[in-house]
């Protein structure tokens, strides 16, 4: 605890608010640009292996933010004296753009500074073998585990660090018009994973320079294992995107497009995400990027390919199109024509299925396959989706990369083994290897965040801790601000979210826009519905968004000032993800909430060890952590069986949301009214219901069934 804050509580200080462009204003992920995106900057030992003498000061690298900032400042020099020609727009744009990538452009690092610069940012590379199956390694020796290491062939690498975007035009060859693309939406500083993981997806050969000894270099297959919002999404859009252009260069007809590459998500706004991403990454390159949807055909019969030309040619005086209607025998479906495919692992099984089961249409032109949030998509809800679709790409050339914030030793150990099951089913010559990528420590929350686990005991004490944050004026147990919107509030199921909803609806005063500012979304509604809701939030119309794990994953709201966890989440990785959906891009003062009762005690523990190693990360001193040493050691280790059944269905008290549930009755309900106002609703409801049974008994009728909002009431309590 701070003396001096402790001493001067009775003072009438004034809070010092943190530096802001305003001056006045707290920072906020909401308020303005982060000017570095990366986060991890640890300095770099300016000589290595040699001794500082007494005395002398050491000096750190400069940083990429620093040369970048350098790199503007003459660069609006140089532009003022070039002549501007007429008719042309953001014409200075493209001069300053050419001339930094020009000033950027450096040679190939040494393999030492590559290890440097590559520890300053905790990022770690590994190659993978496939061609041997794992065995695991005894836990008692140390090592057993590095002998076993070397004799699957894993070995760590260390290759060439992109330190800024003009380096991907000058070094690695892309085009020109993506450069430009990616200077036009702002991205100068790439973070830790686009750092590592570009070079190898877009020339192998001259990222891995000496360490490329174990074959063709030519596909890389990458797992990578990166925190929440550091930009994994643009760092396998670009590789995908970069290679089509090249292809539709040598291409004769430029019309034609091909389906190259499929990126799967498990959810739907996640999916329309990445369209929209690269849609934007796309702009005048040519190439056509689309989103699945049911119904929709990508592949076309062999009866079918004469009628295909004909469809095709009715659009050469217009505008293209994205798909193409194609009649066969009656009927018309869509086929889809385009590039790159964004879908979800459902509808795109659906659409290559064939009549027996084992077996899906082939897709031998896709060249690369993305599985974004992979251990969502090899979990057993989605495994069988998704290997279907991994196995129905039969093109030898393809590359695999998978991308998550948490990734299990079972996840890679599945996707070797699917990579040497693959080859041996195609007869592939080439080596199945696999380069694993680990940003920071794995498995851990974002560490540039604010976590706070508070208790609330029951359900009603829950409803008031989140009222509390609702309120502009309320203050925490450690002094800080309350939660600004906007924010998102977790729930386990779909009816406790509509229910937090319908009891929220009206807490914001009529004068800030009443119950239009808190909305829920889950699966039940409409795709069309749900679409209202997320334009609705990104746009700023909503504050408080009410919603299931269905927004848990990979969808980026660079503005979330905060997140609360009305419910306890499932797992561990389900707090990751959640808590990842603030502090986006390394933006400063996200806040993560979390509520807990006497039924979650139990399962805290998980939750409390990702918090005190996310802010291990982040550097904070043992006095200023949100989770002492002494909560650890008091809460219960939940065993494995536990773990399982929490993963699987949740708390066992909130599992059916509204009802009531075994001994426990009504504590799961989320209502303002107090037991004893339940207690005379209860009663009230019994005693009319007995009324009209005894009624209909007099009268010799049959008794009436029970109404489903009669059927929950035990009789009259005393």
């Amino acid at each position: 605890m701070d003396i001096l804050k402790l001493l001067s509580r009775s003072t009438k200080q004034k809070i010092k608010a943190s530096s802001g462009k305003d001056g006045g204003t707290s920072a906020l992920p909401s308020a303005g640009t982060t000017t570095n995106p990366q986060l991890y900057h640890d300095t770099i030992p300016a000589s290595r292996g040699k001794k500082r003498k007494h005395g002398e000061v050491q000096v750190a690298d400069e940083t990429p933010a620093q040369v970048e900032e350098e790199i503007d400042f003459f660069v609006s020099k140089l532009t003022n004296s070039i002549p501007k020609k007429k008719g042309l727009k953001n014409d200075a744009a493209r001069v300053t753009t050419k001339i930094s990538r020009d000033i950027s452009k450096q040679t190939l690092l040494d393999e030492d500074d590559c290890r440097q610069i590559l520890r300053s940012h905790r990022l770690k590379l590994t190659l993978l073998s496939a061609n041997k199956k794992e065995k695991k390694p005894k836990k008692s020796k140390k090592a057993s585990k590095k002998l076993e290491a070397k004799k699957d062939g894993s070995k760590p690498l260390y290759p060439q660090p992109l330190q800024t975007f003009g380096e991907l035009e000058s070094t690695y060859g892309i085009a020109g018009r993506m450069g430009d693309n990616l200077a036009q939406q702002g991205y100068k500083i790439p973070t830790e994973v686009q750092m590592g993981s570009l070079p190898l997806l877009l020339r192998p050969e001259t990222a891995l320079g000496a360490s490329a000894d174990f074959g063709q270099v030519a596909d890389v297959n990458l797992l990578a294992v990166a925190p929440t919002g550091s930009g994994k999404t643009l760092a396998f859009l670009i590789p995908i995107v970069n290679a089509i252009v090249q292809r539709r260069r040598i291409s004769e007809d430029k019309k034609i497009h091909e389906l190259e590459a499929i990126v799967v998500a498990p959810t739907k706004e996640l999916a329309s995400q990445i369209v929209n991403e690269a849609k934007k990454l796309s702009i005048g390159t040519g190439v056509k990027v689309f989103g699945m949807r049911k119904g929709m055909r990508i592949t076309a019969r062999v009866d079918e390919e004469e009628g295909e030309d004909d469809g095709s040619s009715a659009n050469e005086g217009g505008e293209e199109k994205e798909q193409q209607v194609v009649k066969q025998k009656g009927a018309e479906a869509p086929l889809a024509r385009g590039d790159i495919l964004v879908t979800t692992p459902g509808l795109l099984l659906n659409a290559i299925s064939t009549p027996s089961p084992d077996e899906h249409t082939p897709l031998p032109n896709v060249k690369t396959l993305v599985l974004d949030e992979a251990d969502v998509l090899l979990d057993p809800l989605f495994r069988d989706q998704t290997l279907g679709i991994w196995n129905s790409c039969t093109n030898p050339e393809l590359r695999v990369t998978l991308w998550s914030a948490t990734m299990g030793s079972n996840i890679e150990s599945l996707a070797l083994e699917t990579l040497h099951s693959r080859k041996a089913r195609l007869e592939i010559d080439t080596e199945s290897t696999i380069i694993r990528l680990i940003v920071g420590l794995k498995d851990s929350a974002i560490p540039n965040i604010t976590h706070r686990l508070t208790y609330a005991a029951t359900e009603p004490g829950k409803l008031i801790a989140l009222r509390q944050l609702l309120h502009p004026t309320a203050k925490t147990a450690d002094s800080t601000e309350s939660l600004r919107p906007p924010f998102l509030v977790f729930t386990q199921t779909i009816p406790r979210a509509i229910a937090l909803h319908s009891e929220l609806r009206y807490d914001i005063p009529a004068e800030a826009g009443g119950s239009s500012r808190i909305e829920v979304l889950h699966s039940d509604l409409s795709d069309s519905e749900r679409s209202h809701v997320m334009s609705r939030f990104r746009n700023g119309e909503t504050w408080v968004l009410i919603t299931t794990d269905i927004l848990s994953r990979g969808v980026d709201f660079r503005g979330i000032n905060g997140v609360v966890n009305y419910d306890v989440p499932n797992s561990g990785a389900s707090y990751i993800h959640r808590v990842g959906r603030t502090g986006r891009a390394g933006r400063d003062g996200g806040v993560a909430v979390t509520f807990y009762t006497k039924e979650d005690i139990p399962y805290v523990k998980n939750i409390a060890n990702i918090i005190a190693a996310s802010e291990k990360q982040a550097g904070k001193e043992p006095g200023e952590a949100s989770v002492q040493k002494w909560l650890l050691d008091a809460l219960p280790k939940p065993s494995k069986e536990q773990k399982k059944k929490l993963k699987m269905h949740g708390v066992e008290a909130r599992r059916g949301g509204l009802e009531k549930v075994g001994e426990g009755k009504g504590k799961a309900q989320i209502s303002t009214k107090s037991g004893y106002e339940r207690k005379l609703e209860n009663n009230r409801k019994g005693a009319i219901l007995g009324s009209k049974r005894r009624k209909f008994a007099a009268e010799g009728e049959e008794k009436p069934e029970l109404r489903a909002e009669d059927s929950e009431w035990d009789g009259i309590d005393e």
